[in-house]
């Protein structure tokens, strides 16, 4: 007969966080780039973007 029959609960294996510790950890760091472009009409517009870097130090070479 199986357990769930007589009433017992089958114990979660894995719970979420216990994938989440098992995952890979990225060696990359994310960071956040805004530019800020001159207009014609000397107003300012701001470009935003992420990057990918492989080590923070190497933030002043982004362009």
């Amino acid at each position: 007969i199986s357990q769930q029959i007589l009433g017992e609960k089958m114990a979660k294996q894995q719970s979420f966080a216990d994938k989440a510790k098992v995952k890979k950890k990225d060696s990359h760091v994310n960071v956040k780039v805004v530019k800020a472009i001159k207009t014609d009409k000397g107003s300012y517009k701001f470009s935003e973007r992420f990057v990918k870097l492989d080590d923070i130090s190497k933030v002043t070479t982004i362009k």
